[in-house]
């Protein structure tokens, strides 16, 4: 915990293990399974904060299924397999106001092609693979949240303590109070996602990050909407750009027919956005009246909410991936295709790769020591590959907005997908996110209309429908390192951009007299939280810190 500990505090229980993992997403739970395939004697361990397996998990998702098939090749002979519904159309559309202009298919690069995908639940995947690794004699602990990293005297990686719970607001020990556990290893696996609280800590311990470009993230937030059977055309996948955003904003935009008259909807921003008064939740609900989008979900049903982080960095902004007694899998280590939207097939592979090094040192006696082979293999993996690919498609869109970037990206992507080379070399990304935003005096501040409660809905009853539930008697796990600077500084410059970026409504500024706007406060309302980790990427100031709540806090999505 990042609150001092009163001393009287019992000592931890521990157990040991060969490998302890962080995070049961795919990266996770893959390199757990691979694990034990290639040895089945192995003791391995995952931990996850939420209240089961998936409870965390947000995709979009459109799956490419090539993780799936090296990690568990007859996973498509299985009656209850996860994934069922393939991808039977395919469209890109440049969006305006009031229509849209679809790409050409032959137009784009094989590696967008979604053909051989699969639509599908990220969460629902994650459960599965739960099921097989603990089947494989993996054990899982969910609801428990992996709150510290345990060095020897060396320095080196020994394990996690999960959090203490019980813990009252004030930092007081209440009467449910329960000490928590060290889950010691060989070597530790952090699988956390995107912004990881623990890979943070590693990234700055271990300078994991230097010489590499920085980190770069969106922001997802999507729906799952139940649609009138005559809506619903099972297997299309549809992509879109431009509007509601302006040509100099990076995102884009989704509808995922899937099975059971079910559509994911989804919206993605770029978090190297420049205008303070964007919100992108509102951006993602004014993006559902567009012509193309609202009949589709009309006479519907919303069914589910949720938002989350998107690593976007790519092959310039994966740190270095081992350190002393650990190593850093899937989207905690960066490894999204941001042009494909795609990183669940990436987290398995990395996982598996991570896992086949690991065995290799554990069969050699070691232990506590950096998987250099790991580091040193994984560009000219699959998964570097998939990213070198597309290496400069992000920074293209960065630099020439949305319609040039979009052009260049795509020719980038042919030359590179043929000849194996680049124009351009390798781009750099320049300024991290949250450096980006102009102050609030040098924009023309955006005006959202008011949701209808039919297919535009307000931040709370999103909230709702999340099932985000957090114990309120606990230290704010949303820390402020000066808490002077949102009114101070924040403010009066920006007009405090975390109650917009933030999708849930954790942060407002409320006035004792709202029309004179006097006597500002800035509240913190972190039952909200949905774990999405924007206000610790973006706020202008760095000054806010997220750490871990109690394990099974947060949201707990069905299938998302």
């Amino acid at each position: 915990m990042s609150m001092a500990e009163p001393m009287d505090l019992p000592e931890r229980e521990g157990m040991d293990y060969d490998v302890v993992i962080v995070g049961a997403g795919p990266a996770g739970l893959s390199a757990a399974i691979r694990l034990k395939q290639l040895d089945e004697n192995l003791t391995v361990v995952v931990v996850e904060k939420g209240s089961e397996v998936g409870a965390h998990i947000l995709s979009g998702a459109v799956i490419d299924p090539t993780g799936l098939d090296a990690l568990l090749p007859d996973w498509r002979e299985d009656p209850d397999r996860p994934l069922k519904q393939q991808v039977t159309d395919d469209r890109f559309y440049f969006l305006g106001p009031a229509g849209g202009l679809r790409l050409p298919n032959f137009g784009m690069p094989k590696l967008m092609n979604n053909h051989g995908n699969f639509i599908g639940s990220l969460g629902n995947v994650t459960k599965w693979l739960a099921a097989r690794a603990e089947a494989l004699g993996v054990e899982i602990y969910p609801g428990f949240a992996a709150a510290e990293v345990l060095f020897d005297e060396k320095g080196a990686v020994t394990g996690i303590a999960t959090g203490d719970m019980g813990i009252a607001r004030d930092g007081e020990v209440t009467d449910r109070f329960t000490r928590g556990m060290e889950l010691r290893g060989k070597y530790t696996l952090f699988a956390e996602g995107a912004r990881g609280h623990l890979t943070k800590q590693l990234i700055k311990r271990f300078k994991l990050d230097e010489g590499r470009e920085p980190g770069k993230y969106g922001i997802g937030l999507k729906e799952i909407w139940q649609v009138k059977p005559e809506n619903h055309k099972p297997g299309l996948v549809q992509h879109s750009f431009g509007w509601p955003l302006d040509m100099k904003t990076g995102g884009g935009s989704f509808l995922y027919h899937a099975e059971d008259n079910l559509v994911y909807v989804g919206f993605v921003v770029h978090l190297n956005y420049e205008n303070p008064t964007l919100s992108p939740f509102d951006e993602f609900q004014r993006f559902k009246h567009h012509p193309m989008v609202r009949p589709v979900l009309e006479g519907g049903k919303r069914l589910s909410y949720g938002a989350r982080a998107i690593t976007e960095g790519g092959w310039q902004s994966v740190p270095k991936l081992a350190f002393p007694g650990g190593a850093l899998i899937g989207c905690a280590a960066g490894l999204v295709n941001v042009p494909r939207i795609k990183g669940s097939h990436n987290a398995v592979h990395s996982g598996m790769l991570a896992a086949e090094h690991l065995v290799q040192a554990l069969t050699a006696g070691r232990a506590h020591d950096e998987l250099a082979s790991y580091e040193a293999s994984w560009r000219s993996s699959a998964v570097g590959k998939d990213l070198w690919t597309v290496r400069n498609v992000k920074p293209l869109w960065s630099k020439f907005g949305t319609i040039g970037g979009v052009i260049l990206g795509g020719i980038d992507m042919w030359i590179n997908s043929i000849l194996g080379v680049s124009p351009f070399g390798t781009l750099k990304h320049g300024k991290a996110d949250f450096e980006t935003l102009k102050p609030i005096d040098q924009v023309k501040p955006i005006v959202y209309p008011k949701p209808d409660g039919v297919i535009s809905f307000d931040k709370l009853s999103s909230v709702f429908i999340s099932n985000t539930n957090h114990e309120e008697d606990q230290p704010v796990h949303l820390q402020l390192k000066d808490p002077s600077v949102p009114i101070r500084e924040n403010l009066p410059k920006y007009g405090e951009p975390a109650r917009l970026y933030c999708p849930a409504g954790v942060y407002e500024v409320v006035y004792a007299d709202p029309a004179a706007r006097t006597d500002p406060k800035f509240v913190i309302n972190a039952q909200n939280c949905v774990h999405c980790k924007t206000c610790d990427i973006k706020d202008p100031a760095q000054n806010i810190n997220w750490v871990t709540p109690e394990g099974g806090g947060g949201p707990n999505y069905p299938g998302m």
